[in-house]
């Protein structure tokens, strides 16, 4: 059974100036997202793939928080983020605040997230089933 659904776009260029401000990234992303990068040093494509990559991070952010139904509420945005195995399949891992409301709200429930960006555009997909 689907608990919740969520869905988010991000325009890429919105994260060009928070990859040139290390606050920014750390205020919203968790450590093991966070890529070292002096943005300065890159080229454009690099630059481009970099904003894509949190991009549609933080879109899967907010798509969670869609799907649990609190918006971005209760829970820290860092303690809600992006991993990939091995194949490179995206998964959500969740810690602290955020484990907390979701195992409160939808105990035993699985999460499920895909994740797109195309230069301009990143989004984020989130299924939560019971």
């Amino acid at each position: 059974m689907i608990f919740g659904t969520g869905t988010d776009i991000v325009k890429v260029s919105r994260l060009e100036k928070w990859v040139n401000d290390r606050s920014m990234i750390e205020r919203y992303f968790n450590a093991k997202e966070i890529k070292e990068a002096d943005y300065d040093s890159l080229n454009e494509r690099q630059k481009s793939a970099l904003c894509q990559h949190y991009a549609a991070r933080f879109a899967a952010k907010e798509a969670f928080s869609k799907a649990l139904g609190t918006g971005i509420t209760g829970f820290d945005l860092r303690d809600v983020y992006i991993q990939n195995e091995e194949s490179g399949k995206p998964y959500i891992v969740l810690e602290n605040s955020a484990e907390k409301v979701f195992q409160n709200l939808c105990p035993g429930a699985r999460l499920f997230v895909s994740l797109s960006h195309e230069k301009e555009y990143a989004l984020a997909n989130v299924i939560i089933e019971n």
